[in-house]
């Protein structure tokens, strides 16, 4: 009642803000369903090849994921800015924040490269004891290296250019990546077209081909078609001190956050590692699955945070708490919509993958957890990554995340694992309780109406 009241007195025009939502949220669901393809084509094909190829890539992809987690903790934190910067109109200060954020993705991905290049087995070590599958992700890790500084020049181009509703080229430079991806994939990994047959090292080999590719036209766009906001290596080089300092008190604990939600992520896995190669098997796969059932969820999360931060920045703070509800209502479709596709796409999965019996047994009942994880994982992720940062409030969701995955879900589930040596189903749905657990909590926040700030300033 108190929003249909501020509606009718706002006078929104909810047909417009339905038509814009549609375009940033499409754009950028396709974006992640092609992101999710590069992995799910990595994935299905090597699942061809075997099971212990399979989750010496999963695994291997586990050292890339923490990466891109600092990356897009970096981004997210960055997006907090530039959002509202947009709504303010001031270009010049976005331009700022790209050669900031650029700077800071390349330091990252350094060290992960000399990381993986330099210590492969230690890091594979995290994840598992299974000699054979540490051995086929050294393979992965010794190649994939070599892509990590482009992938994170890029996504922090990209990012930060859906976050000025730039969002489309996005689109267009991931799907000429994931179909480089497949293409290559198939070509190196089973040897067509006269090629040996490379195993996994085909898939790094063709993930980093399609690393060169993404980062050509990245140069291009930028160089060509964009003049509205440019990089400058000037901004790249020199900082402005005061933004650095708005930048990291807001980038930070998103960093911190989602390098913790990420790590949690790797810890699940490795947990499951220990417990044997068919639940690795299985859990890549259901993981996958996961991926896919929440694009456009993550897409809505996506388009939260830049529709919420460009409102803040334009100064309706009215506007963003009726916006915000709506917000809230698409999340929860969007979360039941994935749990269904999850549903639906059990016997498939475990129909086309040449799976051990016991990793088929684990898939079926993963697919079942997962498909109500994704509803209370959609709705946690559009509120805390679209709605809470949109305004700033950055720190609530690494506060939240400690609590819950590592106080709860991840010390309990490692018990069940490793002192009471529960079986894989109950400490799967162990490790995967976190979400459930934070839905009172992100209620309770959003409620509040203590994110909802304006974090801009007058750089002139």
């Amino acid at each position: 009642m108190f929003f249909k009241q501020k509606e009718n007195i706002l006078e929104i025009d909810w047909k417009g803000f339905y038509k814009t939502v549609f375009a940033l949220v499409v754009p950028m669901a396709l974006q992640n369903l092609i992101n999710v393809g590069v992995t799910a084509a990595d994935v299905i094909m090597l699942g061809k090849v075997g099971e212990k190829v399979l989750s010496g890539s999963s695994l291997a992809g586990q050292v890339q994921y923490i990466m891109v987690l600092f990356l897009f903790g970096l981004t997210s934190g960055a997006t907090v800015l530039t959002a509202q910067y947009w709504g303010k109109g001031d270009t010049k200060t976005i331009e700022k924040i790209l050669g900031m954020g650029i700077r800071a993705a390349v330091t990252v991905t350094a060290i992960f490269t000399i990381a993986a290049l330099t210590i492969p087995e230690i890091l594979m070590k995290i994840f598992t004891s299974d000699p054979l599958v540490i051995a086929e992700g050294v393979k992965y890790l010794h190649i994939v290296a070599f892509s990590y500084i482009m992938m994170g020049i890029t996504q922090v181009y990209l990012y930060i250019m859906r976050s000025v509703e730039r969002v489309v080229v996005a689109t267009v430079v991931y799907l000429a990546s994931l179909i480089c991806n497949v293409i290559f994939n198939a070509v190196f990994i089973f040897g067509l077209f006269g090629c040996p047959a490379m195993g996994i090292r085909g898939a790094a080999l063709a993930t980093l081909i399609s690393r060169v590719l993404e980062l050509l036209l990245v140069f291009g766009y930028a160089k060509v078609v964009n003049r509205d906001i440019i990089f400058r290596f000037t901004y790249f080089f020199h900082l402005d001190g005061i933004l650095v300092k708005d930048f990291l008190k807001y980038a930070i604990p998103v960093v911190m956050n989602e390098v913790m939600w990420g790590m949690g992520t790797a810890a699940n896995t490795a947990v499951l590692g220990h417990m044997g190669s068919a639940a690795v098997a299985a859990n890549s796969v259901a993981q996958v699955a996961r991926q896919l059932a929440t694009v456009v969820a993550f897409g809505l999360a996506s388009a939260t945070a830049i529709y919420l931060g460009k409102t803040i920045g334009e100064q309706k703070l009215e506007h963003a708490k009726a916006y915000a509800q709506k917000f809230l209502f698409l999340s929860v479709v969007m979360g039941v919509l994935g749990g269904i596709l999850i549903l639906a796409a059990a016997p498939a999965a475990t129909a086309v993958l040449a799976l051990t019996p016991a990793a088929k047994e684990y898939l079926r009942f993963m697919f079942f957890v997962m498909s109500y994880f994704v509803v209370a994982q959609a709705f946690n992720t559009t509120m805390v990554v679209g709605t809470f940062r949109s305004g700033g409030d950055t720190r609530f969701g690494l506060i939240m995340d400690m609590s819950t995955m590592w106080g709860c879900s991840i010390l309990f589930g490692a018990l069940a694992a490793f002192v009471f040596h529960a079986s894989v189903p109950i400490v799967y749905v162990i490790l995967m309780s976190d979400e459930l657990i934070k839905i009172p909590i992100t209620l309770w926040r959003y409620r509040s109406y203590k994110w909802l700030r304006n974090v801009t300033r007058d750089m002139a």
